[in-house]
């Protein structure tokens, strides 16, 4: 038998203070709260009868460190975030701002039925709510007394009082719904007491999103005194975590798939809202269901089921608290239960039968339920410790089982009440309106720089959901794919979103910090705070990269528009360094690229009829006249500042080369799609050095070189080119040969080999416009993988590297047989036909690289790479002057991994 366990509120706002506690209790369990909004719950130790202020502190942030931490990046969030990235220090002492907004009508409804007591307690909270203008409405369904009729007229007169004849709790909610007057109804219970911030959490979700016709919130226990109240809660209760959360058909807030018609997991019947003109549109609650029927529950389940299948959304705000006062005996507590399995499964039948498509998704909620739920706690029960639980698990399974009579039988009652009394909502005429306008498969790409406010994101309603790039003063932090289903997404929804994703990045932004250090500085700033120490952060440290003459190669082959684009933003850098801008023309007979370069003055033009990239670019290298030559394709989009961020690791003189991110500029089709989930171009948002301690960390596989990004991104020393062990890009690999891909690859494994450092600078990023259509994807990736094998052939062959054979024999393979594996399964996101066209690319890597070789010996090897002071000054071109404008350099200092 549990002993009582004492309940308490720690605001983190106020100073701690100790806790005196009785001595009949096991521990304390405290809501902990910031800026009254709760971040979760910690248990507290009891010692000489109390919880002292240094437990509470050590407590507090061991336990709910990371939840405090996500919520101040979202206040943060609420205004501009610095460069040098967010102070945890300092959001401490920040306040969540007042929002001044028109705030709608609201009626709050009661449904009660012979609960005075419970009643009054309800109504005392109510009568505290911090909003200002709203009302009530008591709904006495079938009373047996006048109890609570003269509990409305004595003490709270300004109540509206509703008798509700007809037996059933769904009767009571039609009726209040057919009385109020409020834009917004809240449903709560009798015997709940509601939070001061109640109503203004809630409508706050209605506000900020149209789309939005149902809220539910946070309930947890007014007490934990008895046993029955403790199992409750230990055997699930009514909280649904601590996390907003936001549910559209099919998907939650971070597009992960899931049953709607698991329906429990959205929120409870004592603590839920609806806009009145929903019930207009899916109809009313169903009387055969809930409390006061043989089904004992499902009418909240079955309405939140509706919302969703009618395409509008519903959000969980834990927000807006509620507290509970749950059964005081065993008794009650089991009744309590075994209405979750009838109320559940009646729920289920009365779906099923009026949508007839969603019955596949109830049988998976069942096997899930059966595995996970009921056997699960069955085995828990052997246990001597958690004997408890077979009670309501027995009762639970037993209100599923007659589930199905149970729902005939309240229909039937239903039926008769409704012939003796009749159906106030039956004449009631439903508009059949749709919420949700379906865009399958269309994926928008957006850009959310955090120097401004996080606002609501506009403008994407062809979408089905958006990836959005976040960046921190043009430098790129992180990415998350939100679902918008054509509606413009919340500001709260991307802040919460952001600070799950990039919140370390926003505390840290230039430091690659272990977890164990990021925690340790984690704790000491909470740790203070609590304490109520003056203090703050210590600055980041910057630096600048030395100035470089720059030259930029872009090969191009017959594709004028993408060049045009590639050069107007090349041509629109802040820099005030020199640049040269070389093009090369890999298909000189066409005649299609001269006239695009004439339009943008002192870009140079090179022709190089032999087809490849590598001639191509060995070609630019070799008319190019800076000491930093960077990279970059025709179907490329480059940010601002691109050169700026691409070349300020070379101030380090150990950094060779520098490749940088390759973000999509559109995901509009199903090949981009795919394209991405394929692994993309794009390599992350971690800074990275790769040494050679890392190459040669890989003992038995090869080094991973191809994971450090590709030439649409890259910059190199100019004297890396003529250094013997590294040269000029292998004219045996890339696209435009037999083999595909690989010339990048290879010349990461050569520059690493040689014992000089790479950096991955993700600040420094690209826009790339993938193939648009399945068979130009599906030759890309063929291409991809038989150019994967040639490139471990070179280094095998001419490197003598033998991990290449553990690559290409075991882990390639594998691979393969694990992504089949997945699609036997049922994993059908990736299609057969792009995972065959990878085993066949592999196979014929090797025939390629020979033919490779074949047509190399035929053309030619390119000219040599010489340093612009021992060219003939002559022939060679006079570089640009590049573009007078300022912008500020990224910063080096990335520690080897």
């Amino acid at each position: 038998m549990p002993e009582p366990i004492k309940l308490a509120d720690i605001e983190l706002r106020r100073p701690l203070r100790p806790i005196p506690v009785p001595g009949r209790y096991a521990w304390v369990q405290a809501l902990v709260r910031l800026d009254a909004r709760p971040l979760g719950w910690v248990t507290l130790p009891i010692t000489a009868g109390e919880c002292s202020i240094g437990v509470q502190n050590d407590c507090i942030v061991t336990q709910l460190g990371e939840a405090i931490q996500q919520r101040l990046v979202e206040l943060g969030l609420e205004g501009a975030v610095p460069a040098e990235g967010l102070s945890l220090a300092d959001l401490l002492l920040v306040h969540s701002p007042k929002q001044s907004r028109q705030l709608p009508s609201v009626t709050v409804a009661v449904c009660t039925r012979d609960r005075p007591d419970d009643l009054a307690r309800c109504l005392e909270a109510i009568s505290q709510l911090d909003y200002p203008e709203f009302e009530v409405v008591v709904v006495d369904n079938a009373p047996r007394t006048d109890g609570v009729k003269r509990l409305i007229s004595e003490r709270y007169p300004t109540v509206r009082y509703v008798l509700e004849p007809r037996a059933g709790l769904d009767w009571a909610r039609n009726q209040a719904i057919l009385t109020s007057r409020g834009e917004i109804i809240a449903f709560t219970d009798d015997d709940v007491v509601v939070d001061p911030g109640w109503l203004q959490a809630i409508t706050r979700e209605f506000e900020e999103d149209p789309a939005v016709m149902a809220v539910t919130g946070l309930v947890v226990p007014f007490e934990l005194e008895a046993s029955s109240q403790i199992y409750f809660e230990w055997y699930g209760g009514f909280s649904k975590g601590f996390r907003r959360r936001w549910f559209r058909y099919r998907t939650d807030d971070a597009g992960r798939r899931i049953l709607i018609h698991g329906a429990g997991q959205f929120g409870t019947g004592a603590n839920m809202a609806f806009r009145r003109s929903v019930f207009d549109r899916i109809g009313f609650f169903d009387p055969a269901l809930d409390v006061g029927t043989p089904t004992n529950g499902g009418g909240d389940l079955d309405l939140y089921f509706r919302v969703l299948k009618a395409g509008y959304a519903l959000v969980y705000d834990p927000d807006a608290v509620v507290r509970h006062r749950h059964r005081a005996d065993d008794r009650s507590l089991n009744y309590q239960i075994e209405g979750w399995g009838s109320g559940f499964w009646a729920f289920a039948i009365r779906a099923g039968e009026a949508f007839p498509e969603e019955r596949p998704g109830f049988r998976e909620v069942a096997r899930w339920w059966v595995r996970h739920w009921v056997l699960a706690r069955l085995w828990r029960g052997f246990r001597r410790s958690e004997r408890w639980i077979l009670g309501p698990l027995k009762a639970e399974v037993l209100g599923a089982l007659k589930a199905r009579s149970a729902y005939r039988a309240a229909r039937r009652r239903a039926a008769t009440i409704a012939q003796e009394f009749g159906d106030p909502t039956a004449t009631l005429v439903r508009s059949g309106e749709q919420g949700l306008d379906h865009h399958p498969g269309i994926t928008g790409v957006r850009t959310i720089d955090l120097a401004e406010p996080v606002s609501a994101l506009d403008g994407v309603g062809d979408c089905d959901r958006v990836r959005v790039y976040v960046a921190l003063h043009g430098r790129p932090i992180g990415d998350l794919t939100v679902p918008s289903h054509g509606q413009p997404i919340p500001a709260a929804k991307l802040r919460q979103l952001i600070a799950a994703a990039c919140g370390h990045q926003l505390l840290e932004p230039d430091h690659d910090l272990g977890s164990s250090v990021r925690w340790a500085r984690t704790y000491g700033s909470l740790s203070r705070f609590l304490s109520r120490p003056d203090g703050s952060s210590p600055p980041l440290s910057q630096s600048d990269s030395a100035g470089h003459a720059v030259s930029v190669i872009v090969g191009t082959f017959d594709r004028p528009a993408d060049l045009r684009r590639c050069l107007a933003s090349l041509q629109r850098q802040s820099s005030a360094r020199p640049i040269e801008i070389v093009v090369v023309d890999n298909h000189p007979a066409s005649g299609l690229t001269p006239p695009v370069v004439a339009e943008f003055p002192g870009v140079v033009l090179v022709s190089e009829s032999r087809a490849g990239v590598s001639y191509a670019r060995n070609a630019g290298f070799v008319a190019s006249h800076g000491d930093l030559i960077l990279t970059t394709d025709d179907d490329v989009v480059v940010s601002p500042d691109w050169v700026e961020r691409l070349v300020a690791p070379f101030s380090n003189a150990n950094v060779a080369l520098v490749t940088g991110n390759i973000l999509p500029i559109e995901l509009e089709t199903e090949s981009q799609r795919l394209f991405e989930d394929y692994g993309g171009l794009g390599r992350g948002f971690k800074r990275v050095d790769y040494g050679s301690t890392w190459f040669h960390w890989f003992t038995r596989r090869a080094a991973p070189t191809w994971d450090l990004g590709g030439t649409a991104n890259t910059a190199l020393r100019a004297s890396l080119l003529g250094d013997r062990r590294i040269g000029l890009l292998d004219e045996r690999l890339g696209p435009g040969t037999p083999t595909g891909v690989g010339e990048d690859t290879y010349l990461f494994y050569r520059t690493l080999a040689a014992g000089h450092h790479i950096v991955y600078e993700p600040a420094a990023y690209v826009w790339h416009r993938h193939r648009r259509d399945l068979p130009s994807l599906r030759r890309q990736i063929y291409n991809y993988s038989k150019g994967h094998v040639a490139y471990h052939l070179v280094t095998l062959f001419d490197d003598g590297d033998r991990r290449a054979l553990w690559q290409i024999f075991y882990r390639l393979p594998g691979w393969h047989l694990r992504r089949l594996r997945r699609w036997l399964r049922g994993n059908r996101d990736y299609p057969l036909s792009l995972l065959f066209a990878e085993i066949t690319g592999n196979l014929a890597g090797p025939w390629c690289l020979w033919r490779s070789v074949r047509r190399v010996k035929r053309l030619g090897r390119s000219a040599p790479y010489l340093a612009p002071e021992a060219r003939d000054p002559e022939g060679s071109p006079a570089p640009d002057a590049g573009f007078d404008h300022a912008s500020p350099g990224a910063r080096p200092g990335a520690t080897e991994t």
